[in-house]
């Protein structure tokens, strides 16, 4: 495997781009525009930066990286990439229309793999023109920081393209955890309902935002707490994989929280958008509630 395709030039398509282009991968970008794809460059650029600015690689590496990375403003300069990667957002109908126009350019030993987070792979296979060259290959956010990646094989998914995303995880220097397909595999499976939970605890009124997340950061020792997390995720992105789960599960307790659906609703996603459960504008983040 010596050049990845990334369709999708946002927060986790610019940042799977970063480490293939760091692990001596050629990374070809392709988003909507070109200005979408400037501003995925323009990101990476900038955090490889931070990198070097603290110590974790060196300039020479930085330069290396940048040579490998590529904008591909039209879709048809992903045929030669090995594997695909579709890092859109977390919409099915958007991911099909993706598939429509990506697989005639591919070559048919091209792997086809999606970021989603929550969204059924046999599903999103069955769009394709090559369900047993199909998976998920799931990265959690921050790229450069986090360590894990979810493989998920569709119904499909044959033993080689399995091996060959293995080992493409392994070359970005990652753990890979295998789930089945199921909504919202394993992470976002246990994640996002604790995230619903503490934002009906809101809700409820049962504690204040600060309050919330000030308890599970020293009650349960978490980094962040839930409602600054779902900011950081995107309330978005947290209300699609809720209703993933409530629709695919079928069950009461996966019901998303009506403030996280009327915040939605405002356009208050969080940091993207400046405001969220906390509003952004500010040297400082405040609660909104």
């Amino acid at each position: 495997m010596k050049t990845i395709g990334i369709i999708g030039a946002g927060q986790m398509g610019a940042g799977i781009a970063h480490v293939s282009a760091l692990a001596g991968l050629d990374v070809l970008i392709h988003d909507v525009s070109e200005e979408a794809i400037e501003s995925g460059l323009a990101t990476i650029s900038g955090n490889l930066a931070r990198q070097v600015s603290s110590e974790k690689i060196t300039d020479e590496q930085r330069h290396a990286a940048l040579e490998r990375l590529s904008s591909a403003a039209n879709i048809e300069a992903l045929g030669v990439a090995d594997m695909v990667i579709e890092a859109a957002t977390e919409s099915e109908d958007v991911k099909r229309t993706i598939y429509k126009a990506v697989c005639p350019v591919l070559s048919p030993t091209a792997i086809l793999a999606t970021n989603t987070s929550s969204i059924s792979i046999t599903r999103l296979a069955a769009a394709t023109d090559r369900p047993e060259r199909f998976l998920g290959v799931h990265f959690m956010n921050p790229v450069p920081v986090m360590q894990l990646v979810e493989l998920v094989r569709g119904i499909a998914t044959d033993d080689a393209t399995f091996q060959a995303a293995k080992g493409f995880v392994e070359l970005l220097g990652k753990e890979t955890s295998v789930s089945e397909d199921f909504p919202a595999f394993i992470v976002n499976r246990i994640l996002i309902p604790m995230i619903n939970e503490a934002i009906y605890v809101l809700y409820e009124g049962v504690g204040t935002v600060d309050g919330i997340d000030s308890a599970m950061k020293l009650g349960a020792n978490h980094p962040m707490g839930p409602l600054a997390l779902a900011d950081f995720i995107g309330l978005d992105t947290c209300l699609a994989i809720m209703q993933v789960l409530h629709d695919g599960l079928a069950d009461t307790k996966y019901r998303p929280c009506p403030l996280l659906v009327k915040y939605v609703e405002a356009g208050w996603l969080g940091r993207k958008s400046g405001r969220g459960f906390y509003d952004y504008s500010g040297d400082e983040p405040v609660p909104t509630r």
